[in-house]
């Protein structure tokens, strides 16, 4: 299997995850409606975790144009594969995205008392208070010490495992300390991919994709990994 198929791959299932634990707790009639945060983010930790698992040692199980990017600058991975990661990440976010739909389509269609606001948290983050230099601050940090620390655990003597262990820490160190400003996206894959998604998708009683908000969990984890990938240079 080529790097390429693995990121896209892995990214497809990653948000096809993800976004479907989001589907499951908002929509009407599903099995765990009502859920609550830690089903979200423990099905987060595991969207993440298993996919770097099982495509870890064909691609590296970057999933996020900003790992990718990071890793470029550290020094750890070369530039010249770098787009063709973005591309392939990119496309597998919006696949995994229109997979939820399709999956979920009939509670999609039959959830009249749920908001468009709350659809499209489905597939994107979104705000608990708007504010974008504080969002973007927020997306910053949480993505700068997200990449700090997997790439100092990556540092380490691998042992069979802990690569999936530690990438779904890392979210569940992020999520629980970092993320209750913005959702937490660190990723562009996870949140512009779905977004266009739903702009394009024939969702029931959808309402605006927020492109206003869209440069906000791109230019903060972009910023945030640069800085995580100078950091662990520095330090490591």
């Amino acid at each position: 299997m080529s790097s390429y198929l693995a990121e896209f791959l892995g990214t497809t299932l990653l948000v096809l995850i993800g976004d479907g634990v989001c589907a499951n707790n908002t929509l009407e009639k599903t099995k765990s409606h009502n859920g609550g945060p830690v089903m979200i983010l423990l099905g987060w930790c595991l969207a993440v975790g298993v996919p770097a698992g099982l495509f870890g040692d064909v691609s590296g199980g970057h999933f996020n144009p900003v790992f990718t990017i990071g890793l470029a600058i550290a020094g750890l991975f070369p530039w010249n594969h770098v787009l063709g990661y973005i591309i392939a990440q990119m496309a597998g976010g919006f696949l995994g995205a229109v997979m939820v739909w399709f999956f979920y389509y009939n509670h999609f269609q039959n959830s009249p008392s749920v908001s468009a606001e709350d659809k499209l948290a489905i597939f994107t983050t979104t705000p608990a208070i708007r504010n974008y230099f504080f969002n973007t601050f927020s997306e910053l940090l949480a993505t700068m010490v997200l990449i700090f620390s997997l790439f100092g655990l990556s540092s380490k003597t691998p042992v069979a495992g802990v690569s999936t262990f530690n990438v779904a820490a890392g979210i569940l160190m992020v999520g629980t300390g970092l993320g209750g400003t913005t959702g937490f996206s660190l990723n562009p894959a996870r949140d512009f991919s779905p977004r266009l998604a739903h702009a394009i998708l024939p969702i029931q009683g959808k309402g605006s994709s927020d492109w206003a908000y869209s440069w906000v969990p791109i230019v903060g984890p972009l910023i945030g990994a640069t800085i995580g990938a100078f950091l662990y240079k520095a330090v490591f």
